[in-house]
């Protein structure tokens, strides 16, 4: 995974660009009808029930704006909200509370989302032992927001991106020339290049499992559209040599299932690429 450095970047880059997307040479609705000096206040109001995430990046973003900016917080990202909940109140600068609004609602929502779809699957995996972890479906731009909030409900993080960690999946593999032929050519260019990574293999039956088990560098096979029987099969032949992730048309209906067949992972698109935003509003106080 990335560093907690690098992930600040990126941060950081997204806020900067985002005030660049939506106020660009000026926010002229605001500058036209209040005046410069004006303060005000407003409140974070939240019209649906859920998973509250993406507060602590809503200060970051009114303080990147203006350092002065109070922010009184009632809400944590992580805690369970439902219709009426207050989640912050932010005082200051009239002008810069317009200014940071849009961007604020627009993350909020979307990390909201995220982190409820989440927190569904982990307790529908409560118990089994098996994490949920998302994938790289993100929206181009924001993957480091969606991953934060995939963390806030309480699944974890798959790679951030392809630097991260190598990913050998079917075109891979078929490009490579076959399965050994992949795994030989990423071994040597990793230790050629003095890269540590970690190496994910994706198995398409139970033959490449066993194919892939011969290799001693593996650290998760990936069981992409298994059935349930082949599953556990997999499970079964894999022990404790390394790691399973399965995925492929998984869902609310069968997840459970997949996870007592006993994999480590379930890892899901859905959990960024098929979301609709918690309903949330900034209101004058």
């Amino acid at each position: 995974m990335i560093s907690k450095e690098q992930f600040e970047k990126e941060i950081e880059l997204i806020i900067t660009n985002g005030i660049r997307e939506d106020v660009g040479s000026g926010d002229y609705s605001s500058l036209a009808c209040i005046p410069e000096s004006a303060n005000g206040g407003a409140k974070l109001l939240v019209k649906d029930n859920g998973v509250i995430a993406g507060v602590a990046l809503a200060e970051r973003i009114f303080k990147h704006l203006d350092k002065n900016i109070q922010f009184n917080l009632y809400k944590s990202d992580g805690e369970d909200v439902v219709y009426g909940d207050v989640v912050f109140e932010v005082f200051g600068s009239s002008q810069t509370i317009l200014k940071g609004e849009r961007l604020v609602l627009n993350a909020m929502q979307r990390m909201s989302a995220i982190a409820t779809k989440t927190a569904e699957y982990v307790r529908l995996l409560q118990g089994t032992g098996t994490k949920i972890l998302d994938t790289r479906k993100t929206t181009p731009g924001i993957r480091a927001l969606e991953k934060w909030a995939v963390v806030i409900g309480g699944g974890e993080n798959h790679r951030f991106a392809l630097y991260d960690m190598v990913m050998l999946k079917d075109n891979h593999i078929d490009f490579a020339g076959g399965l050994h032929q992949a795994i030989d050519k990423t071994t040597s260019y990793l230790k050629q290049h003095d890269l540590d990574l970690k190496i994910i293999v994706e198995a398409r039956d139970l033959n490449e499992v066993s194919e892939i088990l011969k290799h001693h560098n593996i650290h998760r096979i990936l069981l992409d559209n298994f059935s349930l029987e082949d599953t556990l099969k997999a499970v079964e032949m894999v022990g404790n040599q390394t790691k399973t992730e399965s995925s492929g048309g998984i869902n609310e209906e069968n997840m459970r299932a997949y996870a007592e067949c006993g994999v480590n992972y379930i890892s899901s698109g859905a959990l960024t690429h098929s979301i609709y935003n918690l309903d949330l509003s900034l209101k004058a106080i």
